[in-house]
């Protein structure tokens, strides 16, 4: 029976509670800006390109005085590269602040302004932003459109493209429900939107690229309740990278839908965050 790529790719049609979702998760971003503005842990609207869109939130942990030794982490939101912003996601550096690792949320242009080939090269440009910046190496987390960038720049030839950064500036990567093979969503009415035809689609797809070098570390998680697709996808990132010398893991988060899944990042206690504390490379 032939694929129906409409259903399978259309996240809220699945998920129809999500308007009640992401209204949470706005009064928890808005509660963990005010904490940490209080305690002047944040530091919103940095500026990293020339338009408003590319700015970064950056949140560092308690206290202040040990900023100067946090590790660094970069989560990118999801929103099929074509909504949401990084405002509704302050509350997942909530989970890592709490570990000691300072935390960017990254955000970037949408589409169709923008191709996603044009949203891979800002994420790139947030990353050396924050490199010049802090001097530190990072690990890049994201959600959905957000996954896919995550592995982008897991994927992505630093040294080779801008010189003066280390070859490892991204040694690890957590991808949620991320989407490796953009190919499918030429099947889909967003295929407009996206500007994606058969061979841009492949052209953007980390699936296709060349695998990261041997020994970086990258999960894929999903969501248990997601569609085949989606959990299909996680899984052929993360077998075909481990086939070339990466250290991918694959797991279903129980329970969990495309936007539960997002949740335990703001809990310090949950097995994400720890899993993600773990793959932030040292100071």
């Amino acid at each position: 029976m032939p694929i129906d790529y409409e259903v399978e790719y259309n996240n809220r049609a699945r998920v129809p509670e999500h308007p009640d979702i992401f209204a949470r998760w706005a009064r928890e971003a808005q509660d963990h800006r005010a904490e940490a503005m209080k305690g002047r842990r944040a530091e919103l609207g940095l500026s990293y390109g020339s338009t408003l869109r590319q700015t970064i939130d950056l949140f560092w942990p308690r206290p202040v005085s040990s900023a100067a030794k946090a590790p660094l982490a970069i989560f990118v939101h999801g929103g099929y590269w074509r909504s949401l912003e990084p405002g509704m996601f302050s509350q997942v550096a909530r989970g890592l602040n709490s570990h000691g690792v300072a935390v960017a949320v990254a955000g970037y242009d949408l589409c169709p302004q923008v191709t996603i080939a044009d949203i891979i090269e800002q994420i790139r440009h947030a990353c050396l932003f924050l490199w010049l910046r802090t001097e530190r190496r990072m690990m890049v987390y994201g959600h959905s459109a957000g996954g896919h960038l995550a592995a982008a720049m897991l994927a992505t030839p630093w040294h080779t493209l801008y010189p003066k950064t280390p070859a490892d500036l991204v040694g690890a990567a957590y991808s949620i429900s991320g989407l490796f093979d953009l190919t499918p969503l030429t099947k889909t009415s967003m295929a407009a939107d996206l500007r994606l035809d058969e061979a841009a689609a492949r052209s953007v797809s980390p699936l296709f690229w060349p695998a990261p070098p041997h020994g970086r570390s990258f999960d894929a998680v999903v969501g248990a309740l997601e569609s085949s697709e989606f959990l299909r996808q996680s899984r052929i990132i993360a077998e075909a990278w481990s086939k070339s010398g990466v250290q991918a893991t694959y797991q279903e988060i129980a329970g969990t839908n495309h936007f539960t899944v997002l949740d335990p990042l703001s809990d310090p206690r949950s097995a994400m965050t720890k899993r993600l504390a773990e793959l932030v490379p040292a100071v």
